[in-house]
């Protein structure tokens, strides 16, 4: 099987040497429904415990294209107000179409002086996600979300790292507590184990038993929830920030809406490899 994946250039392909192993374990399906985060259901034997959990795990898999944690969409919208800007600016800005167009409408409205301020995630839902994990991850994901459309960095390790520095929440840092490190650790497990930002989270994770990564050589790596540092750690080094269609996804342009300028950034979170 892997072989065969290896070697083939389609993006869909049979491999009718497997199908009979699949139908004895009945496997009907390879891939999971989208409203779940578990691919695979197993039974683990816990010699530490004694016990035989049922857990659910996640794959994730090296051999094709990195695959998402966080899927884009407008439930990921965020809404920044624009202040001092002239409304006459508005069609200029969104007139620009360059390769890096958000990037340069954000440096434009910079220019011309405006100011951006976070006001909201385009749906409450999210929101109310995102605040049962930590009251202050919708401003924090904020900065990380702008911070990405503003620079060259697209590794949230390394975007994480800047906020920081930049401490755009005045926590108190004087003993050098972690607080962001530690808030979008949270927030990528459960992103990762459970919560989607349509749906409303109540901190039960679906993948019980934590992921499973097929790397490219065909081995299987297990990062499993107990091991819960490595896990977090896993993540945050492994995933980067992308920039989705801003056409589907309805953002990156000036709108008014009840006299005031906003300008909406998406957030799209894959894994590096």
């Amino acid at each position: 099987l892997l072989n065969s994946i290896k070697s083939n250039t389609e993006r869909t392909f049979s491999v009718p040497e497997i199908e009979e192993f699949m139908h004895s374990i009945n496997c009907i399906s390879l891939k999971a429904s989208s409203s779940a985060k578990t691919d695979i259901t197993i039974v683990v034997h816990d010699q530490r415990t004694g016990q035989q959990p049922t857990l659910g795990f996640s794959i994730k898999s090296q051999l094709g294209n990195p695959s998402t944690l966080l899927n884009a969409g407008k439930t990921t919208n965020f809404c920044f107000k624009i202040s001092n800007l002239s409304k006459d600016h508005i069609k200029e800005i969104n007139a620009i179409s360059t390769k890096s167009k958000i990037k340069d409408r954000i440096l434009k409205i910079k220019e011309l002086g405006g100011i951006f301020e976070f006001s909201n995630t385009e749906k409450q839902i999210f929101s109310n996600n995102l605040v049962l994990i930590d009251s202050s991850l919708p401003k924090i994901l904020s900065e990380l979300v702008f911070n990405f459309y503003s620079d060259s960095k697209t590794k949230i390790k390394e975007l994480v790292d800047e906020i920081e520095i930049q401490n755009p929440l005045n926590f108190d840092t004087s003993n050098n507590h972690q607080f962001y490190s530690y808030k979008i650790k949270r927030f990528l497990t459960d992103i990762a184990l459970g919560m989607m930002p349509s749906k409303v989270w109540t901190g039960k994770y679906d993948a019980t038993g934590g992921y499973l990564v097929v790397k490219g050589n065909g081995e299987i790596l297990c990062y499993h929830i107990y091991n819960k540092n490595e896990f977090e750690n896993y993540l945050i080094n492994n995933t980067k920030l992308e920039t989705a269609s801003s056409t589907r996804h309805d953002f990156g342009e000036l709108f008014e809406e009840n006299r005031e300028i906003y300008f909406k950034l998406n957030l799209q979170i894959r894994f590096l490899k």
